[in-house]
């Protein structure tokens, strides 16, 4: 009987560790009532793109929620027809020999015998066809629980209730475009949360940013208030291995205050937070500034002085920018400043970044990488400064008093641009430009940003 009762307390998160789910279902209802759900009728959440925070997001739902099956329904959507090369299907099969729980739950399911096959090189496998068994093609080596993998879109988000942008921002736009042909005669407005990290530049009538949740809200017409961005300190895999960490959910408080609820667990402390638009900006600007902490630790032997001193100047010209971009922007700070820092420690951007000054990459190769999807920070790196160099935003340079273009007070983003974009320059610049001698202290951008009228409305698409 004792275990019976406790049976009812706790259940396995798919890595074997406990979690105790009293709450849970309170939670979930609440959230159901919320959005108007009735018995019978289940909440429907998928993700739209199975990259690896896509997926782990998923993953750690359908931990939580999917065994409430009645209620809710959990699923993900990712393009069909991507083939897994052989030797990554090689390395598939090794994960899943060294991993019991992993092995057992594939001969369960009778899905072990195909991974056979595809290390012998008999069978093809696919990437939507192994993310169903719990393997997203961008992190192999951390198998998630089973998925239910939809690969047409219609039938993925027409009835949604909640849809989460699992996208890179470059792909943003078109998805969301054609999602918007499925929505045309809906009744009821989903709610987005957008876990995308980047921006786009547009230059016309006047120069301003589109960040991923005003792609979103052009594509589809559902307002900016049903529309929230979740951002933290989050390495996916570590997430899902249980490390401890925590996010904001940014935007109207109608929403983000019951999700930040229902998305909060003991290893995910999830806060919310108003300022959508700082948040989503610094989304994009840490991964801009990532590549460059990865330069900088590969050319230094990861010298901690040299890293230092690069993460004083990067952010000083983040604060620079969003000073641009918002009246009071929220202070660079807690799960702000953490999302920027475990970024440039760890995270696909600085291992980019790393790679290249390695000379273990080329930038002939592009921005999107086989085994760690694409890489964001390439096109902020553009997008930023394409925009920060129009000199109808100028501001006065701190020596001389000269009205200039705003990105001539970020040398670092100049100099990844110079890096990345025309290629003029190797990674080996990125020193130099922290090792110039003319370079003005960290703290003097900080202060120009916050003791002048910097705000540029215009640069959101505001009058």
């Amino acid at each position: 009987m004792v275990g019976s009762i406790d049976t009812l307390h706790r259940s396995f998160y798919s890595n074997g560790s406990f979690y105790n789910c009293n709450g849970l279902e309170e939670k979930l209802d609440e959230l159901r009532r919320l959005i108007g759900k009735t018995d019978g009728d289940p909440l429907r959440i998928v993700s739209v793109g199975a990259g690896a925070w896509g997926s782990v997001f998923a993953a750690l739902l359908q931990d939580s929620y999917g065994q409430f099956r009645e209620k809710v329904q959990i699923r993900i959507w990712r393009r069909p027809g991507k083939a897994v090369d052989r030797a990554t299907a090689e390395h598939i099969f090794e994960v899943i020999n060294s991993r019991e729980d992993v092995l057992r739950r594939l001969i369960r399911r009778c899905a072990y015998l195909k991974y056979v096959e595809a290390r012998l090189g008999d069978r093809t496998l696919f990437a939507d066809e192994i993310l169903k068994d719990g393997f997203c093609l961008n992190m192999i080596d951390t198998p998630l629980c089973h998925l239910k993998v939809v690969t047409n879109l219609q039938e993925a988000v027409w009835d949604a209730d909640i849809v989460v942008n699992g996208l890179p921002s470059t792909e943003t736009r078109e998805v969301f475009e054609e999602i918007s042909n499925y929505w045309k005669e809906r009744i009821n407005v989903p709610i987005i949360i957008s876990l995308s990290k980047g921006i786009e530049a547009a230059l016309e009538p006047l120069p301003h940013i589109i960040t991923p949740t005003q792609m979103i809200n052009r594509a589809t017409g559902v307002p900016i208030e049903n529309i929230l961005y979740l951002g933290g300190p989050n390495i996916a895999s570590e997430i899902y291995n249980k490390e401890y960490a925590n996010a904001r959910i940014c935007g109207a408080e109608k929403w983000r205050k019951p999700l930040a609820k229902f998305l909060r667990h003991p290893h995910f402390i999830v806060w919310d937070n108003s300022d959508l638009v700082t948040h989503e900006v610094m989304g994009g600007l840490k991964n801009v500034y990532a590549i460059g902490a990865g330069m900088v630790a590969a050319l230094t032997n990861e010298s901690a002085t040299s890293k230092s001193v690069y993460f004083a100047h990067c952010t000083s010209e983040m604060i620079l920018i969003t000073h641009l971009l918002a009246e009071e922007p929220e202070k660079l700070a807690g799960p702000l400043l953490a999302d920027t820092y475990v970024t440039l420690l760890k995270g696909r951007n600085a291992w980019y970044g790393q790679m290249l000054a390695k000379g273990e990459l080329s930038r002939d190769m592009g921005d999107s990488i086989s085994g760690k999807g694409m890489i964001q920070g390439v096109s902020a790196v553009g997008a930023f400064y394409e925009l920060l160099s129009q000199s109808s935003l100028s501001v006065l340079h701190p020596d001389g008093n000269k009205p200039v273009a705003p990105v001539e007070l970020c040398p670092i983003l100049k100099t990844l641009y110079k890096i990345l974009i025309t290629r003029e320059k190797s990674s080996q610049a990125i020193l130099q430009a922290l090792r110039d001698e003319t370079l003005n202290d960290p703290r003097d951008r900080i202060e120009i940003a916050q003791s002048h009228a910097f705000y540029r409305p215009s640069l959101l698409g505001q009058p």
